[in-house]
């Protein structure tokens, strides 16, 4: 065969073979591309789904710390009339059916419900999570801190609104950053209060999971989409099943909350009917006595509802825990008391 045509021909087949090669490696760069490009789209709707939970978590636990603030500052009106009782028993422990009641501390209440009316003046206004951060906490807890000395030696009570707020995280936090504490952010990330977008507060970790940026490698975009799936699954659970958690303590909170108020109109209307600043215990027919005792024991099971840690923190490695046993247990004696007053 001549050689100009030997050489043609060879120039045709590497020519083919080089075409070959080049469609197989658009085809590989193809593939790996759409690879990334699915990764990032399922990173990114996993992000989205944490989101989306942790703003739903935060405002169920929103919305039972509120209620709890409110429940406690409503203490106050109970407490002037208590005190207007003379002679009245110690009422060292109250029983109801399964219910016990430690010994009853009327000064506590007051003190407890006016650091509860200073929290509520600025919870309009504040950033999600904070009055959830409250009742992970235990709202009792809060509205104790808020009738302490902020970093600067201003008593906390004076300032109100959202100084108030402020103060109170810094406290909780212990103490402000000059003075060697960890300042408003460590109080808020104690709390969870912190948890705003996506800086998701769980445990000790912050997960930050939105923005993040996968490798450029295919296989290793989805490995890593993968394992961040894992972590957010794991998340988006516990979340749920705090959100839960919320939703029910708060409908049985709200529930104790109608049978106070109700109660507490009848034990008002006791007082007053005497005509007198101050009613004598001894004076009180046994009906009025037992509705007093019955405000006594209804009053002991809010605050020790509203004094419940809803989260329990946990150590950096795991997420903070749900305190589902005193969650059940102040349920338990809420709706007991309920049953035997027959709400």
């Amino acid at each position: 065969m001549p050689l100009p045509l030997i050489l043609g021909i060879a120039a045709a087949v590497a020519s083919a073979t080089g075409i070959g090669l080049g469609i197989h490696g658009s085809v590989k760069m193809k593939r790996a591309n759409d690879k990334l490009k699915a990764a990032q789209k399922r990173n990114d709707a996993n992000n989205a789904r944490l989101e989306r939970m942790n703003k739903s978590a935060c405002r169920a636990m929103d919305i039972l710390g509120e209620n709890e603030m409110k429940v406690l500052s409503e203490f106050q009106q109970f407490s002037d009339l208590f005190e207007r009782i003379k002679n009245r028993p110690e009422f060292a422990e109250i029983n109801l059916g399964n219910v016990t009641i430690s010994k009853f501390d009327n000064e506590e209440i007051k003190r407890v419900s006016v650091g509860a009316s200073v929290l509520i003046g600025g919870l309009g206004g504040a950033a999600l999570g904070t009055a959830g951060g409250f009742a992970a906490s235990g709202a009792t807890t809060a509205a104790v801190m808020a009738l302490g000395t902020a970093s600067t030696g201003t008593p906390i009570a004076t300032l109100g609104g959202a100084a108030a707020i402020k103060a109170t995280l810094a406290a909780l936090g212990g103490g402000s950053l000059a003075s060697g504490g960890g300042g408003i952010a460590l109080g808020s990330m104690i709390l969870g209060a912190a948890a705003l977008g996506v800086g998701l507060l769980i445990g000790g970790a912050i997960f930050s999971f939105t923005g993040s940026k996968l490798s450029d490698k295919a296989d290793d975009a989805w490995k890593q989409m993968l394992s961040n799936e894992q972590d957010i699954n794991k998340i988006c659970n516990h979340l749920s099943d705090l959100q839960r958690t919320a939703e029910r303590y708060n409908a049985t909170l709200l529930k104790m909350r109608s049978l106070y108020l109700k109660q507490l109109d009848k034990m008002l209307n006791i007082i007053e009917s005497y005509n007198e600043k101050y009613v004598n215990w001894l004076n009180l027919s046994s009906g009025e006595q037992l509705i007093i005792e019955n405000m006594v024991l209804i009053v002991g099971v809010l605050y020790n509802m509203c004094k419940v840690k809803l989260v329990l923190k946990s150590d950096s490695s795991k997420l903070n825990i749900i305190n589902k046993e005193e969650i059940y247990k102040a349920e338990k004696d809420a709706n007991d008391v309920m049953k035997q007053m027959g709400e």
